[in-house]
């Protein structure tokens, strides 16, 4: 199923292309019992409906492949027959002109669709004549094979939010009534698929708004065909059988999930750049490669084994694509946890850096700060020695010229008229006065008077 295709039948959903035939309903209420069924020709409805039930249509084919629109094969049985197959032809050749048939599928619909509340199903016939055209998209006027389908919507119907409105007719503002509103389909089909500009009656193409709800019921029991997982459901159980497989060890769980995710990614990227052809078949996620992936991680070999055996039993033979199972989200908040520890790596080596540089100029300053104390020491030391050389020099020449006396006196010429001589306790002194302001020292020692 390729996107082109889906994105060929949805152009034609405008006015000016739309080729429906027919547009039948049933409106179901939530005690599954049947309110209203309808038929109507298309191309006689109001304009406002006609374009309402064209949105609704054009929903059926949005959204991504794998994730919103899924390709369903049907199982053939011993004889080469599936009954629902069978009844989905029979329903698309009556062109919905058929009761018994269209009620029986609208039996089937509700019978085997788990939903809470009323719901519509539409149904609609068209008939597409698909142009031919060349390997350059070039369109001829000659017509290749009339696709024939019927596309099917199933839509949740619910009430308006309540609140207040203007009645003109009364002048007032009141509370409006509330209406049951039909709202843009849940789930739907087209059968058969258009795979390759062709039809292809094995297959259905079934679309889920919601990729983690995708009613596998309705695919089995409704439609006869195998369930399928989304993308993103693969994705889910994909880490869930990885993660589990460590137990408690959380920590360990997640670091080699995100290896495996990055593997995976690189493996993709290698994969497209050696197939870079549009239309290339991208590449499924087979056992071998799931080994291969785990031993590039690093996962030991017991859990390895464990991973595979639990891989081959939620995928069996429907193998996910690998693309489908990347985690885009988780990569990019890896990657940029990444380079904040990358970040703070560098931040550490320089501040180790740093450290060691602060070591270095410490060491490099105090060197130099001893060296000039040294120096400043040996020029103190040498100043100190020439002044007590001085200073003994001086008192030995002031010995030389000194007479040899007990006492020996030194004051200034003005203090000479004051200093007497008297006999104190029969001792005979010299009496030198002193004022408060004048100072004194006996050999040179200043706290003896």
């Amino acid at each position: 199923m390729r996107k082109k295709d889906i994105l060929e039948l949805k152009r034609r959903l405008k006015k000016d292309h739309c080729t429906f035939t027919k547009l039948c309903g049933c409106y179901v209420n939530g005690e599954k019992n049947i309110i209203l069924k309808f038929r109507e020709s298309f191309l006689n409805l109001d304009e406002d409906e006609y374009f309402k039930y064209l949105e609704i249509a054009k929903k059926v084919l949005s959204g991504t492949i794998g994730n919103n629109i899924l390709e369903l094969n049907f199982p053939i049985n011993e004889d080469y027959v599936n009954e629902r197959q069978i009844s989905l032809m029979q329903l698309k050749k009556s062109q919905l002109k058929d009761d018994a048939l269209l009620d029986n599928f609208y039996d089937l619909i509700i019978d085997n669709y788990d939903f809470t509340g009323n719901f519509i199903i539409l149904i609609f016939h068209d008939a597409y004549d698909v142009i031919t055209k060349t390997t350059d998209n070039a369109k001829l006027d000659e017509s290749e094979e009339v696709y024939e389908y019927v596309l099917c919507a199933i839509c949740p119907v619910s009430l308006s939010e309540p609140g207040l409105r203007y009645f003109e007719e009364e002048n007032k503002i009141k509370a409006r009534i509330r209406d049951w509103v039909v709202d843009a389909p849940t789930n739907g089909f087209v059968f058969p698929a258009f795979i390759e500009r062709s039809s292809d009656v094995n297959s259905i193409m079934y679309y889920t708004k919601n990729a983690k709800d995708t009613h596998p019921e309705l695919m089995e029991n409704a439609l006869g065909c195998y369930s399928k997982q989304t993308a993103t459901l693969q994705k889910e159980t994909f880490e869930s059988i990885i993660k589990d497989s460590f137990s408690t060890e959380e920590k360990k769980a997640d670091k080699i999930f995100m290896e495996v995710q990055e593997n995976l990614s690189a493996m993709v990227e290698e994969y497209n750049a050696i197939y870079d052809d549009a239309d290339c078949e991208p590449i499924s996620l087979t056992k071998k490669d799931i080994q291969n992936l785990l031993i590039e991680s690093g996962v030991p070999e017991e859990i390895t084994s464990k991973i595979e055996e639990s891989y081959v039993e939620n995928f069996g033979d429907d193998l996910p694509l690998a693309e489908n199972l990347i985690d885009s989200k988780a990569l990019k908040v890896n990657a940029q946890r990444k380079k904040e520890e990358h970040l703070q790596k560098q931040v550490e080596i320089l501040q180790t850096k740093l450290e060691e540089v602060k070591q270095e100029t410490s060491v490099d300053s105090e060197t130099l700060l001893s060296t000039e104390v040294s120096e400043d020491n040996v020029i103190l030391e040498e100043t100190l020695e020439t002044n007590l050389e001085k200073a003994l020099d001086i008192n030995s020449e002031d010995n030389k010229d000194a007479p040899d006396y007990d006492v020996i006196l030194q004051v200034k010429p003005e203090k000479i008229p004051q200093i007497k001589s008297q006999i104190i306790d029969g001792q005979k002194c010299i009496v030198i006065p002193i004022n408060e302001n004048e100072q004194t020292a006996v050999n040179g020692l200043d706290h003896l008077v």
